[in-house]
């Protein structure tokens, strides 16, 4: 992940690339940008609500949320079974994890959305 400083200028540079294009252009962006964008709070409380990987599908990594999501069920399993050490460490360790996605979300998403933004722009210049 990049510094929010990095990410903060990687969006203005791209906000000045889009103010550059013709009205119908930029209109066409905005519109798509408008449904593709994503929420850095909603991504926040789908994290927060600690069913792991859901603020990864939120942002469509369905891979990696999909192993979030695997290892948090195993460890909830485990609990119920001789292995409760074990899902107890697997809960912990994926807590860990998320909680850095979690106190990182606006940049994580800041970021996400950039590349939202770059591809759209990208398109828009080829048409």
């Amino acid at each position: 992940m990049r510094s929010k400083e990095a990410v903060q200028e990687e969006e203005e540079r791209l906000r000045k690339l889009v103010r550059e294009l013709p009205d119908d252009k930029r209109l066409q962006f905005f519109q798509q940008v408008e449904t593709d964008l994503k929420d850095p709070d909603t991504y926040a409380t789908l994290n927060f609500l600690f069913i792991a990987g859901l603020h990864h599908f939120y942002l469509g990594k369905w891979f990696r949320g999909l192993v979030n999501l695997s290892i948090f069920l195993l460890g909830v399993i485990l609990l119920f079974t001789p292995a409760v050490i074990l899902g107890v460490f697997l809960l912990l360790a994926v807590t860990i994890i998320e909680l850095k996605a979690l106190f990182n979300s606006q940049i994580v998403v800041q970021e996400y959305n950039n590349d939202v933004m770059e591809r759209i722009y990208r398109a828009l210049i080829r048409s």
